[in-house]
């Protein structure tokens, strides 16, 4: 252990119900380093991590701070040693304010042992500030974007003045504005001496960011890196264990039929005058910074906000559905880009979680077929390769990658015929990607009309026959993909 050393995990092991998740992993942590964690979902990062944070208990193995050796008992006693962590699962009340999130437990108390809350509000204004949160300390959490809620979770943890901070995944929510102030932040902390711990899926922003990387494959140590001295395929080759190209594009040829046509959809405030159209086995992408109105324009279509003007016409039929049961009625499904809160039961089991999406296939006489609803979950956990212990394993205790396929499944056991993916791909791995892309590309090839939303760019190019480019609500280009860059899609998504 170098004199530099402030965080040596050593021989660490951790053992779940018919899982070994992490089998004798070393890491170690300097003082003003950003190390980046790296492995596919599953791969034990995150298991680690909470290992640390004192979520978890370890089975086996050895922590030393500063040298010496610490046994972290719980989260308190690992914040009072310094360590703060932002987790890629929100862990908000959601009728809280911003400020009572921030400081809770903390709470600023007044001589009579009241609560401050002049001084909450004052202090939860400075701290929202410095995570470029342009909003009020009062804002109730539930009133919030995810991106916002991913803000306030940093802001959290950085007020605790933690000398070790670990984030997990923190901009996969985030606009590209939003990711270039969180750099910002993380390279003043590194500058004040403090220690971060970085996990993400992202390979750019990891080059941008990081000094080592550490890599991790179903639990298991693989190496520690410089990352200036490694390219992105050897790191991609690490992860994965083989080779995985993810910028060569790979696009289906979808037909002449028009699937569905919008014409002149408004939504105030979000949604204006927005015109597109959609054929069969076409993958059709939708870009734009965060905030540009491409999810409300897919919850209008669906019913879940109202639409004020404008026509839905889905396989020559104009429709109006009022709610997103009423649209998959008709066919159309939305994937939310939130699978945890709005697009799984997390504590219901995975074949549960498959057959909700066609209960009646699986019912007789008002009554549930176990023989039918363990064939319908285990034909969707072959043909998309859902990796789980069993069907009656629970959905929160699969990767991300798996629970997104999980979601996808119920979507296919609809019956379906117009999928909308919402950031189809947030939080998962390279080769869990690559996965998702081959799903959606075969369910373009059998002639289903595709939506895709997606934050990043190199993924609606490799994908998409179409981008349409949202600005302010509105629909700047509508773009072939044939031979498109990056550069010209943001230049439509930035108005210049």
């Amino acid at each position: 252990m170098s004199e530099k050393t402030v965080l040596s995990m050593r021989n660490i092991s951790k053992h779940f119900p018919g899982v070994l998740a992490l089998d004798n992993v070393d890491f170690q942590l300097e003082v003003g380093e950003v190390h980046v964690l790296l492995g596919e979902n599953g791969a034990g990062k995150s298991t680690l991590m909470k290992i640390l944070s004192g979520a978890y208990s370890k089975d086996n193995g050895q922590i030393f701070l500063d040298g010496n050796e610490i046994d972290i008992r719980d989260p308190k006693h690992a914040i009072e040693l310094g360590i703060g962590t932002i987790y890629q699962e929100f862990n908000l009340v959601p009728f809280f304010s911003a400020a009572e999130n921030i400081f809770l437990g903390r709470e600023f108390k007044t001589s009579a042992g009241t609560i401050n809350w002049k001084k909450m509000y004052e202090e939860g204004k400075k701290a929202i500030n410095l995570v470029g949160l342009n909003s009020s300390p009062r804002k109730r959490v539930r009133n919030m974007t995810v991106a916002e809620k991913q803000l306030i979770e940093i802001a959290k943890a950085l007020s605790l003045n933690s000398r070790i901070l670990i984030f997990d995944e923190p901009t996969a929510t985030l606009s590209e504005k939003d990711v270039d102030h969180l750099f910002k932040l993380i390279r003043s902390l590194k500058a004040e001496g403090k220690s971060i711990v970085y996990i993400s899926h992202r390979m750019e922003e990891i080059r941008s960011i990081g000094d080592r990387c550490t890599v991790l494959r179903d639990g298991k140590y693989i190496d520690t890196v410089r990352i200036k001295d490694t390219t992105r395929n050897d790191l991609i080759r690490m992860i994965a264990g083989r080779t995985v190209d993810l910028s060569k594009k790979c696009l289906v040829e979808p037909m002449e039929e028009v699937v569905l046509e919008v014409k002149g959809l408004e939504a105030p405030p979000k949604v204006k005058e927005v015109s597109f159209d959609l054929r069969k086995g076409e993958i059709l992408g939708f870009a734009g910074l965060v905030g540009s109105g491409r999810t409300e324009v897919m919850k209008a279509i669906v019913g879940e906000i109202k639409k004020t003007r404008g026509t839905v016409v889905f396989e020559n039929e104009t429709i109006n559905p009022r709610h997103p049961c009423e649209a998959l009625r008709k066919g159309i499904v939305y994937l939310s880009e939130d699978r945890k809160d709005e697009g799984l039961v997390l504590k219901m089991n995975v074949r549960h979680n498959i057959s909700l999406g066609n209960l009646k296939s699986i019912c007789r006489r008002g009554f549930l077929s176990d023989k039918k609803d363990r064939k319908l979950a285990r034909k969707y956990i072959q043909d998309l390769q859902i990796k789980c212990p069993g069907d009656r394993g629970r959905a929160e205790n699969l990767s991300g990658g798996n629970q997104q396929k999980l979601v996808i499944s119920r979507s296919l056991a609809s019956n379906s015929k117009l999928f909308i993916f919402d950031e189809p791909t947030r939080g998962i791995d390279v080769g869990a990607k690559e996965e998702i892309y081959c799903i959606l590309q075969r369910l373009a090839r059998e002639g289903f009309g595709i939506i895709v939303i997606s934050s990043e760019l190199p993924e609606l190019l490799r994908i998409c026959n179409r981008i349409v480019v949202m600005r302010e609500g509105k629909v700047t280009a509508i773009l072939d993909n044939s031979d498109l860059s990056q550069d010209e899609v943001l230049n439509h998504a930035m108005g210049e």
